[in-house]
């Protein structure tokens, strides 16, 4: 079965560029959690891989593999307890600039007594002496995620959906070169989901911004990604690292039908399963 998803990975299709520059640098990246009882668990081991500037990767893995554990430790909110990360060549040791997480909670990171456009504007004030600059830089990215009409309404009036596009455009403004994203679309039904990774294709294609993306569901790491890389059980190992190499522009319908969306969906998931049994 690892052979023919070799074959079929390896294909005619373009391969990646192997001699473009890395942002992102994992190296050798470990993890263990000690317990009050002095029991220690090892959530990642010797982990390595690299990500080019305005590439997509996306990762999957089994439930506690350690995946979030990992953007967690890229993202410089958690440090490795061996190896490092590395970004535009220099070691992680807190939030870099221009790296924004998106957390699962979405509704949790919104501040409900802020209307859209000013939970936007919260990521840019500290650029802006006058609120009202604020407002104005703030509008444009609201306007990009489809909410213009919306600006004035609180969180608690909006749709799950609606309040995750506010996240995504606070998240724009700030104006980031990397976006890490912690299963950002777990929380919303099925057809708003759909709704949200054609804006993000929209958008990171617009803007050119480097992606690094943590799912449980296969058919959403290979329509966004280029490369989708694969986290073995606990402790968690980079057991496979395969390039997508479906064309772009990506259309929600026809793209999911293709007989090579097909066949590595298919490939990918019985990949994943033979390694929980």
């Amino acid at each position: 079965m690892v052979a023919q998803l070799t074959t079929f990975l390896t294909g005619n299709a373009t391969p990646v560029d192997e001699h473009a520059t890395p942002c992102i640098e994992v190296q050798g990246v470990g993890k263990a959690f000690e317990t009050e009882a002095g029991l220690k668990t090892l959530a990642l081991e010797k982990v390595s891989f690299s990500v080019t500037e305005g590439e997509f990767l996306s990762i999957v893995g089994p439930s506690g593999c350690g995946k979030s554990t990992l953007l967690q430790i890229v993202a410089g909110l958690s440090s490795p307890t061996s190896g490092r990360v590395l970004i535009d060549g220099r070691v992680v040791s807190g939030p870099p600039d221009r790296v924004v997480y998106l957390f699962q909670q979405y509704s949790r990171s919104l501040l409900p007594w802020r209307t859209a456009l000013d939970n936007v504007a919260f990521a840019v004030e500290h650029r802006h002496r006058k609120r009202a600059r604020a407002r104005a830089a703030a509008a444009t990215y609201l306007a990009m995620v489809g909410l213009a009409d919306f600006a004035e309404h609180y969180p608690r009036q909006l749709s799950g959906g609606m309040q995750q596009r506010v996240v995504i455009a606070r998240a724009l403004a700030a104006e980031p070169r990397t976006l890490l994203m912690d299963e950002p679309f777990s929380s919303v039904d099925a057809l708003t989901r759909i709704e949200l990774h054609t804006l993000i294709l929209e958008l990171h294609a617009k803007l050119s911004f480097t992606v690094v993306l943590v799912t449980h569901d296969v058919d959403e790491a290979i329509f966004l990604a280029d490369r989708v890389a694969v986290l073995g059980t606990r402790p968690g190992t980079l057991v496979r690292d395969i390039p997508t190499r479906i064309p772009r522009p990506r259309d929600t319908i026809t793209t999911r039908e293709s007989d090579r969306f097909v066949a590595l969906r298919h490939q990918l998931l019985d990949f994943l399963l033979s390694r929980r049994s």
